[in-house]
């Protein structure tokens, strides 16, 4: 779909990473290298809890960005360069789970090394920040690192996604609905579903009581 004039000029003016993309498209070589610079620990991140094995993180973010050079002759931005760059990498992923299929094997190599590589801290924030409950009795370094892990894994790859947008790349419902191929509303319903999962997933380990129903800033305005 074509993308209008004014569109193209407001995100021109109200985003940085968008003005480096149009110097990558002019040929600026330098503009691409920063993009990378900045966005890729971002992806690393992200393909480690959506993409099918964390050791095909760096892997899948290097894609990614394969697919943003090839593109850079036709681009014209009609969202932020965040919304775009994250909507290739939701493909990406897709594509790398139906490659894999049920036959994708993860060796116990692999699956130690997404528990321990993966930032601990940062899963635990996601798991209890996303779900607005405080830690009860959550042990400390590796094995709660893997407990938490695994409740976040339990998610479907929907809810994981709209999660970690949400509460790690600071996203609207809209700026996820346009990332994702969805409606704000169905991506507050992913939110919300995926609170109330985690709390079921945690259940030993929380506090009791606890307020669920923490919006946070991605709240639509009034």
């Amino acid at each position: 779909m074509a993308v209008s004039q004014s569109t193209a000029m407001r995100y021109r003016q109200s985003d940085p990473d968008v003005r480096l993309m149009l110097r990558v498209r002019d040929g600026d070589a330098g503009a691409f290298e920063e993009l990378v610079r900045r966005y890729q620990a971002r992806l690393v991140r992200l393909f480690h809890h959506i993409g099918p094995s964390p050791a095909v993180a760096e892997d899948l973010t290097q894609e990614v960005f394969l697919r943003v050079y090839r593109a850079r002759s036709r681009y014209e931005p009609g969202a932020k360069f965040a919304t775009w760059l994250f909507t290739i990498a939701a493909n990406v992923a897709r594509n790398a789970a139906r490659m894999h299929g049920r036959r994708r094997e993860v060796s116990e190599a692999d699956t130690k090394r997404g528990v321990n590589d993966s930032q601990p801290n940062l899963i635990s924030g996601l798991a209890l920040d996303a779900s607005g409950l405080m830690p009860a009795r959550l042990v400390e370094g590796e094995e709660r690192a893997a407990i938490v892990r695994r409740a976040v894994e339990s998610l479907g790859e929907r809810q994981r996604m709209a999660l970690i947008l949400s509460r790690f790349e600071n996203m609207s419902y809209l700026e996820i609905a346009e990332t994702m191929g969805l409606t704000s509303k169905a991506v507050k319903s992913l939110l919300s579903r995926a609170r109330v999962n985690l709390k079921e997933a945690l259940a030993d380990y929380i506090e009791t009581g606890a307020d669920l129903e923490s919006e946070g800033k991605n709240d639509e305005p009034s």
